[in-house]
């Protein structure tokens, strides 16, 4: 069976929080480096009611992404136009579930009027940013402490899942 993007809702936020806190324990290794600590900052805040939170505010846009009728990934864009969390469950790396949760938000962010998208990567996704055309523009320190990459992608409002050719014009003036 494929994979189903739709809106988050309460109801999902302990499947969620299971997908936040097993992707950063297993997956991102690279970044925490099995540190107590570190994990313990970037966990903390991973709870059910907290994500319940995050996806009823008006301020912000949560989807999830099933496979079989299971949650296997879940992201959140604000109306700042940042991206606060991509994450997929390990067994669902690599299967197009990231990419279409990011294709989602950008979606939203584009319907919103964001021309620009930027996000905290973990060292364990910045190739996963990248292929998806973010440019990387520095290093950050994240809120619980870990270096993180600074990525920023341009979003072009017409930009549509259309994939038919499009004709390239420039109308730049030449000064």
């Amino acid at each position: 069976m494929g994979i189903e993007i739709r809106i988050a809702v309460p109801e999902d936020a302990f499947a969620a929080c299971d997908v936040l806190r097993r992707s950063i324990t297993e997956c991102c290794v690279a970044d925490h480096r099995h540190d107590p600590e570190a994990l313990t900052a970037w966990l903390g805040n991973k709870t059910p009611q907290n994500v319940a939170t995050w996806f009823v505010s008006p301020a912000n846009h949560a989807l999830v992404a099933e496979r079989d009728g299971a949650v296997v990934g879940v992201a959140l864009l604000t109306q700042a136009g940042k991206l606060s969390l991509c994450y997929v469950l390990p067994e669902a790396l690599y299967s197009g579930v990231g990419k279409a949760l990011l294709r989602g938000v950008e979606a939203q962010a584009r319907a919103w009027g964001v021309s620009v998208l930027r996000l905290n990567s973990t060292i364990t996704a910045s190739k996963f940013y990248e292929r998806n055309g973010y440019i990387l523009a520095g290093k950050e320190k994240s809120c619980y402490g870990l270096e993180c990459d600074f990525f920023w992608k341009k979003l072009n409002a017409c930009e549509t899942i259309d994939p038919s050719p499009r004709k390239r014009f420039c109308n730049c003036t030449g000064q």
